[in-house]
């Protein structure tokens, strides 16, 4: 049974930083893509950063510079570091592989 398992969430004050990890069951990361999507309330859903199978990344021009997806084979998990959060970062985040996606993590950011 395929399962993604977000953890890390929290709050924090603008500035700040956290990491979020999402780990997987029944699949294996480094085989595919896996996406870090966020969506803010009252707004679409947008993807911020992907991690490919070769390693290579993307990230969205909004956390360009701020946020770094990294993989660990060896414990099938995707993080996203995220550092210098900005009040615009606030939302619900989760990752994705192919069809799958968790159930996510809050991250608020606010003064």
């Amino acid at each position: 049974q395929v399962q993604l398992v977000e953890s890390g969430g929290g709050s924090v004050q603008p500035g700040g930083s956290l990491t979020l990890s999402c780990t997987g069951s029944g699949i294996i990361f480094s085989r595919g893509v896996t996406n870090w999507y966020r969506q803010a309330q009252g707004k679409q859903r947008e993807v911020v950063a992907d991690i490919y199978s070769d390693g290579s990344t993307w990230y969205a021009d909004s956390v360009k510079d701020r946020f770094t997806i990294s993989r660990d084979k060896d414990k099938n998990t995707v993080y996203l570091q995220m550092n210098s959060l900005k009040l615009e970062d606030t939302a619900h985040y989760y990752c994705v592989y192919g069809p799958k996606c968790g159930q996510g993590t809050q991250v608020t950011v606010s003064s």
